[in-house]
This record gives C-alpha cells, structure tokens and sequence, in this order.
C-alpha cells in the first residue's frame, strides 16, 4: 500500500527554523517527483516546491524562496524540508505528495496526511 506520512510539525515563534520529513512506501519513490503543499485556514492549497527524481529543483514559491530547502534521500524513501526564518504566514498544514513525471500532482499523485505548523508572531 502507498503511504506518504510526514512528520516534524509544530509550533515555533517568528524566526525559527523546523525540519519536516516525509517517508514514502513508495517502490518506486526513486523515480518520483516529490513537492510540498500547504493550506492555510480559509485559503486554497499551495505548492512550495517540488523537486525531480534526482534533486533537481522543478519550483520553489517566491514566498519561500531563500528560506526553505527541499532535499531528498531515495536510497532510505525520504523527502524533507527545512523551513528557516519562519514567519506568521507560513502557518498552515503542510503536505508532502510523490507523483511520476509528466502527470500531474492532482489525479497521479501520491499524498500525505499533513502536518501542522504553527509560526506564533
């Protein structure tokens, strides 16, 4: 059974730092493209970023651009995201979602149950 579950969630003040981790029971997670989503209460989902089978980078936000960082290790099934200098805004739950390339996160992808973050100004 494909299962995403991420972890590291919490609360935090105004700028710290935390570090998601997403593990996958994926068996072919390798060959995945990985992004992170968010939702923040009352607006829609977001994309903060994705990255290709290898690391290389698809898309970053530009609300996070410079502050978050996307990595991957295929050989343990893990995709992560280090999440600096958070602010209020960056409140929401986030997501982690594995989807095969050239199809599209929403009716091929893989998806997470979300964990909550928390940025207290």
């Amino acid at each position: 059974q494909v299962q995403l579950v991420e972890s590291g969630g919490g609360v935090v003040q105004a700028g710290g730092s935390l570090r998601l981790s997403c593990a996958a029971s994926i068996r072919a997670f390798s060959t995945y493209f990985v992004g992170w989503f968010r939702q923040a209460p009352g607006k829609e989902r977001e994309l903060v970023g994705a990255l290709t089978w290898n690391g290389g980078i698809l898309k970053y936000a530009d609300s996070v651009k410079g502050r978050f960082t996307m990595s991957r290790d295929n050989a343990q099934n893990m995709a992560y995201l280090q999440m600096n200098s958070l602010k209020s805004e960056d409140t929401a739950v986030y997501y982690c979602a594995a989807r095969p390339p050239a199809t599209d996160w929403e009716t091929k992808g893989y998806w997470g149950q979300g964990t909550q973050v928390t940025v207290s100004s």
